[in-house]
């Protein structure tokens, strides 16, 4: 079997990261590629850059689009996959040689639609943080899930993912939208029967001081918590039997957003009344799960004092984790 795979890259502002990220698909073990570059209306050099590898690599294949955003992107190359499989690369991330080699191998030998690999997370503070635990399993969809609200060695991310094409045949990324990976990622779960995971780090996810997760708040910073809740509803009709863990994950989606709003100079005073009102209603609750992270049981006492202490220990905890 050598099956097309495609690799679809959205790229918009990344000029200084974007031959790393392409010179690592491109050199990829696994040769039978199409290649996506969605140049998403980048103001800088991308569009170029992106016409000059498709001038070089004929698997290489150039998008221009106006701006739309991530989502926007991605649907963009979907539409146009000729792949059995596809693959999400962010343009300022970059994936080790035989990515799609270990991803396509955990689909073939395990007989799967969606196969996972663990990433590394590297902070503009030089802090790098492996995720791999070199589990290797096939879990059913429902534990896979589970495992994804609890936050156990899987997690929501477009990347370091490999999927059946046929799988976006309805389900698409919500355009306009930030934090998008959310529902879309359980929604293309909920249409398998099982996953074939393979924790061994082969994608490595750079964290940005001008990253949408490190960006200044604004209100558009909520939508982790509309799309949170819409994953959530869509779990709970397929899954009713874990609610439990889909309240912890939309009570994370709050704390996430509320940390973001602690770094904030400006106050938001209506965004933080509401994170802090939902947090107070299902603090209890939420406590009373035993399978909640430690990280988030700590903010959860730490809220308990205000929000004032609560912003003095997260900026402790990122002083002292090296994380700004």
């Amino acid at each position: 079997m050598n099956d097309l795979i495609t690799i679809v890259v959205p790229v918009y502002k990344v000029e200084q990261y974007l031959k790393k990220c392409v010179d690592s698909i491109i050199n990829q073990t696994y040769k039978n590629l199409e290649i996506i570059l969605v140049d998403d209306g980048s103001p800088d050099n991308c569009g170029n850059m992106c016409d000059e590898y498709a001038n070089l690599d004929s698997r290489v294949k150039v998008i221009h689009k106006e701006n739309g955003g991530l989502s926007s992107a991605r649907n963009a190359g979907i539409e146009i996959a000729k792949g059995k499989y596809i693959s999400f690369v962010d343009s300022d991330d970059y994936i080790t040689n035989d990515y799609i080699e270990f991803l396509y191998n955990l689909i073939l030998t395990n007989n799967v639609k969606v196969s996972i690999c663990s990433h590394t997370v590297i902070y503009d503070t030089g802090l790098v943080l492996e995720k791999a635990t070199n589990e290797h399993s096939v879990i059913d969809t429902k534990t896979a899930i589970e495992r994804i609200l609890y936050d156990e060695g899987l997690d929501t991310s477009a990347w370091a993912k490999l999927y059946e094409t046929k799988l976006f045949e309805n389900i698409k990324y919500p355009n306009g939208k930030l934090f998008e990976d959310s529902a879309t990622t359980c929604k293309i779960l909920c249409e398998c029967d099982k996953v074939a995971i393979g924790s061994k780090s082969k994608y490595f996810y750079l964290i940005r001081n001008n990253s949408i997760t490190k960006t200044n708040f604004s209100s558009n910073k909520m939508d982790l918590i509309t799309s949170t809740k819409d994953m959530g509803e869509y779990v709970l009709n397929k899954y009713p039997d874990l609610k439990k863990a889909v309240n912890r994950r939309i009570m994370y989606a709050y704390l996430s957003t509320l940390s973001q709003l602690a770094n904030s100079k400006e106050k938001h005073l209506e965004e933080q009344k509401e994170l802090l009102d939902y947090i107070k209603k299902y603090r209890k609750e939420v406590l009373a799960d035993k399978r909640i992270k430690k990280r988030d049981r700590l903010a959860l006492h730490c809220l308990a004092f205000g929000f004032n202490f609560y912003k003095l220990m997260w900026k402790i905890y990122k002083k002292v984790s090296n994380r700004e």
